[in-house]
């Protein structure tokens, strides 16, 4: 039986009048069109089907000596089956020339699905094409088909010249982007590469949101958001009306009710069960690392966890090239830590600060070690931390960072201690506040 397709899956958005420019992406893009795939991979929220359509759009003056043309297919999760899927395919492809993939589709109709047959037909079919050719698969992660990805690896090494693949996604794709990536044939941006800059934060912000912000707030915002397009354009429709600007900026985080619903929506719920658990008891953490997330869940995945959490675009921040080290986004964590009164029943969050003392104790990071246990609060593990940490602080001239520690406990808990004690006495004379 012939599928019955729905046609504005094929269809290109619409831009809006108004769009920031982003010449430095546009030039890279163009760039990319040498190899044979274009990876835009990022969050939800960075812009990524708004990059590429205005990249589209700008072809026609980009490119010589003739742009591509393109096939463009928006997917959602009814697309995870495969015959579906190239069903689709074709249809976006036959945009461009009806006569492409036609003897492919009896082929849909078999079972099994001859995957290879059904692609190599295909392939066959757009060798003939005289002109390039651009294929785009807009929301790819929606499509959780371990087939799909190899009948896209299939495709992938068997591409032919006249045609580019180009695919947005929340999370990077199970195709062989190290090989690609390696050869010089892949193109990729990310959330790092997506995220506005301070300049283009204010155009955003003043021109197409239409608000008259100061410099400050204009810098204020980008930091808060660290770039992040959704939550910018949150933060501006919020902002429409306000009294106290100034006010909201400061005050903007994960827990505003706009920032929180986008990301409980379109990001936390659509996780499993054991990723939110981890997200959660992780969130305390300012920095994170495999061995560390252990410490926090008592499990040995950490490593994989965060490796998979890093492929899925979970506004996990790198600290290292090496990616040993990752953060989460300022926005998310303030949103997994606002959830910790309603996930109480499911982890002890003193408990998660004294493991993670435990942790940077053990490791030699006695600032932290000192931080999550005056977090737990576990103030004698504090006592003992800041105790050891006097002598190597007084050596470092740290000494207005060790009394900044001293000073949370309480005062009867310094004077138990004498080392303790002679240490807050010394530090006092060491950064002079004798009369304190």
């Amino acid at each position: 039986m012939p599928y019955e397709l729905l046609q504005t899956k094929l269809y290109r958005p619409r831009l809006r009048p108004s769009l920031v420019p982003r010449p430095r992406l546009l030039e890279r893009l163009n760039r990319g069109l040498a190899g044979k795939l274009t990876l835009i991979s990022a969050p939800a929220g960075f812009g990524k089907t708004t990059l590429i359509s205005s990249w589209l759009a700008a072809l026609p003056t980009n490119t010589a000596p003739a742009p591509p043309q393109i096939a463009w297919l928006s997917l959602d999760e009814n697309d995870s089956a495969p015959d579906r899927f190239l069903a689709y395919v074709i249809a976006a492809l036959q945009r461009i020339d009806p006569q492409i993939g036609k003897p492919a589709l009896p082929l849909l109709q078999a079972s099994p699905l001859p995957v290879a047959n059904v692609l190599t037909t295909l392939l066959n079919d757009i060798a003939q094409q005289p002109d390039a050719l651009m294929l785009v698969l807009d929301d790819y992660h929606a499509v959780d088909s371990q087939p799909i990805d190899e009948a896209l690896t299939f495709l992938l090494d068997n591409l032919p010249p006249q045609l580019h693949l180009a695919i947005t996604s929340r999370e990077d794709p199970s195709l062989p982007l190290a090989r690609l990536r390696a050869r010089g044939l892949l193109t990729e941006l990310r959330a790092s590469d997506l995220r506005f800059t301070v300049a283009e934060t204010a155009v955003f912000l003043q021109q197409v949101m239409g608000l008259n912000l100061t410099e400050a707030q204009i810098t204020a915002l980008e930091a808060r958001t660290e770039g992040w397009i959704a939550g910018l354009q949150m933060a501006a429709l919020s902002m429409r009306g306000q009294e106290d600007v100034s006010g909201f900026v400061q005050s903007f985080t994960g827990s505003h009710r706009f920032v929180l619903d986008y990301l409980l929506e379109e990001v936390l719920h659509q996780q499993p069960e054991h990723v939110q658990e981890f997200l959660l008891k992780t969130a305390v953490l300012n920095r994170i690392t495999g061995s560390l997330c252990d410490a926090l869940t008592g499990d040995d995945d950490g490593q994989e966890m965060l490796e998979s959490l890093d492929r899925a675009n979970l506004f996990l921040v790198p600290l290292d090239n090496e990616r040993r080290w990752y953060r989460y986004h300022h926005l998310f964590a303030e949103l997994l830590q606002q959830r910790w009164p309603q996930a109480s029943e499911r982890f002890d969050l003193p408990d998660m600060h004294i493991r993670a003392s435990r942790w940077f104790a053990d490791n030699g990071q006695p600032a932290e070690a000192i931080h999550h246990a005056l977090a737990a609060p576990d103030l004698a593990r504090a006592a003992a931390l800041i105790e050891r940490a006097w002598r190597s602080a007084d050596r470092r001239f740290q000494g207005a960072t060790w009394l900044a520690w001293a000073r949370q406990l309480p005062a009867a808990l310094v004077r138990e201690r004498p080392v303790l004690s002679a240490g807050f006495a010394w530090a006092l004379l060491d950064t002079g506040q004798v009369e304190a």
